[in-house]
């Protein structure tokens, strides 16, 4: 699952600027009580593993998919699963590598199934890197009106302690990793993080299998990013690389032409429809995915977090709203 925020600072990064209306419009305002979290809880699905290489591999059903590389010099891993199985997943990871200290963590956006293992791994010292918009939605309540559900801020101490604008490149363990900014693809936070030598890239949920996009409206996804993310990825790609998704299996790189595809036609579709006035439920009614649902899944979420993010950016989707 995915989820989305209620009201924050203004995020600071040049691909995520908006004017303050459009910011408090996509937000809404802050929760104050009454926190509640995803059901996680009940969730005791068996955690397996998939190996990528010697000291690379992916583990699901703790939350969303975590990636471990656990080279002599330490264990690094992208995101941490859920907060109701980061301990379950910890143990795995100190299990399968003979490590018991957690290096680096990345968390590749704020949502709760990948930041799961912030609040244990920030007391013994792990360095947790994240874009800053992460790092500020981390840091306040939200509301997440569009799944009527609340999530309550992170402590302090768990929140990102190195945070970035900018493309970064890490050497670690005789790896290289590349990350930088997906901008508004899933969230206006989310990251790739590339194992140049291994050839392993995590889009985490910028990519996604078996349903259609969750484009967080309250965080500022949106389809337009995301289609520009998923194309991102793409030319980073080669023929072999292989692809963590947030959610489900490792996918090749024709998965993300797929995505692309279908997020193209829809788009397109969708833009049409809102310059003739029509309203979400009438886009809905309209069934403009019809020909993928197949393969995605029920579409009316995704066509309803989809208007509201075209219908903020008209002129981005190059229609005159008069």
């Amino acid at each position: 699952m995915n989820h989305g925020h209620s009201r924050a600072r203004k995020p600071l990064g040049a691909a995520a600027r908006m004017s303050r209306r459009h910011f408090l419009v996509a937000v809404g305002a802050v929760a104050t009580a009454s926190n509640v979290r995803p059901g996680w809880a009940k969730d005791r699905t068996p955690l397996t593993v998939t190996e990528l290489s010697e000291r690379l591999f992916v583990i699901s059903g703790g939350g969303g998919n975590v990636t471990v590389f656990h080279p002599d010099e330490g264990v690094l891993l992208v995101d941490g699963g859920s907060p109701e199985r980061h301990e379950d997943v910890l143990d795995l990871v100190r299990k399968r590598t003979g490590q018991k200290r957690i290096h680096t963590l990345f968390n590749t956006h704020w949502h709760w199934n990948q930041t799961g293992s912030n609040t244990t791994l920030c007391k013994t010292g792990t360095r947790i890197i994240a874009h800053e918009n992460t790092k500020l939605w981390l840091g306040v309540d939200v509301d997440s009106r569009w799944e009527s559900k609340t999530y309550p801020r992170l402590p302090v101490n768990a929140r990102p302690n190195q945070t970035f604008y900018t493309p970064q490149s890490l050497s670690f363990g005789g790896e290289t990793l590349d990350y930088a900014c997906v901008p508004e693809a899933h969230t206006d936070g989310d990251i790739y993080v590339f194992f140049r030598k291994a050839n392993v890239l995590v889009g985490a949920d910028v990519v996604s299998v078996g349903a259609y996009p969750i484009l967080d409206i309250a965080s500022n996804g949106w389809i337009t990013g995301n289609l520009n993310g998923v194309t991102m990825l793409k030319k980073l790609s080669t023929a072999e690389t292989r692809i963590v998704p947030g959610l489900g299996p490792v996918q090749a790189p024709a998965h993300l032409d797929e995505q692309a595809a279908m997020l193209t036609t829809v788009r397109q579709r969708m833009a049409k429809m809102l310059a003739q006035g029509k309203s979400a439920q009438e886009m809905i009614d309209a069934q403009p995915t019809q020909e993928f649902d197949a393969v995605w899944g029920n579409p009316e979420q995704f066509i309803r977090n989809a208007f509201r993010g075209i219908s903020l950016r008209p002129q981005q989707m190059g229609v005159a709203i008069v």
